[in-house]
């Protein structure tokens, strides 16, 4: 097998890969907090992808007995797996929203190192008194 037709055979997973990364990447530069939850929903999608990918079966059908013994049918639990991961995510997602919007509202800002370096100053400020 040539690399071009590894590379047709396997898109899905380069894809997975390429999404996993771009999201991850993601997560770790920014600073923003929005911008991390964004990276995460990235990632999230990578690994749903390849759930699904998963549970394809080459040649296979919806899994329905049809009475033919030589049917080859495809796995319906990585679907019915990834509908409640898609819930837990945009729970996640939501939750992350609306802390996001708390910390705005109590530090007038959602940049990470601003955060951290409000910590700082009052750490000091409570060495101090």
């Amino acid at each position: 097998m040539t690399s071009i037709n590894l590379i047709l055979i396997n898109w899905n997973y380069i894809v997975v890969i390429l999404l996993m990364m771009a999201g991850l990447y993601i997560i770790i530069s920014n600073q923003n907090f929005i911008k991390k939850l964004v990276g995460l929903s990235i990632f999230q999608s990578s690994v749903f992808i390849f759930y699904i990918s998963l549970g394809k079966v080459s040649g296979g059908t919806a899994p329905i007995l049809t009475g033919n013994d030589e049917t080859l049918y495809s796995n319906p639990l990585p679907h019915v797996l990834i509908l409640t991961a898609i819930v837990v995510g945009v729970a996640t997602n939501a939750l992350g929203l609306a802390l996001v919007v708390r910390i705005q509202e109590a530090f007038h800002s959602i940049e990470e190192n601003k955060l951290l370096a409000l910590k700082k100053f009052s750490e000091q400020e409570d060495r101090q008194l």
